[in-house]
């Protein structure tokens, strides 16, 4: 069993930047890879990013790259993601999710999830 909490989202302005830490237990977290999603009302699920367990590999949603990073420290049990130059489309409840098993996609598979962190951007 996996337990993820989200943290550091929050009201920022157009072309400001937040982070948002997700914080997991268990002892077997460096072996899990880890992703972002998010979604706003009305609208699918979005893939935001992904990294693999030792943090070396690294694959981002084409609305978001080049604008947020991921990252992990295993250390801490703990994944973030760097949003940076935010716009109000970035506006989404944003989700960590762990996948225990990874295969081929980086975009499917996860299978635990925590409760997601608001991200509002004002124009």
């Amino acid at each position: 069993q996996v337990q993820l909490t989200e943290s550091g989202g929050g009201l920022v302005q157009a072309g400001g930047s937040l982070r948002l830490s997700c914080a997991a237990s268990g002892r077997t977290f460096s072996s899990y890879r880890m992703g972002w999603f998010r979604q706003s009302p009305g609208k699918e699920r979005e893939f935001v990013a992904a990294i693999s367990y030792s943090g070396i590999s690294r694959y981002y949603g084409d609305s978001v790259r080049g604008r947020f990073a991921i990252s992990r420290d295993n250390a801490k049990n703990t994944v973030y993601l760097q949003m940076n130059s935010l716009k109000p489309e970035d506006t989404a409840a944003y989700y960590c999710a762990a996948d225990t098993n990874p295969g081929s996609s980086w975009r499917r598979g996860y299978d635990y999830w925590g409760p997601g962190t608001q991200v509002t951007v004002s124009s």
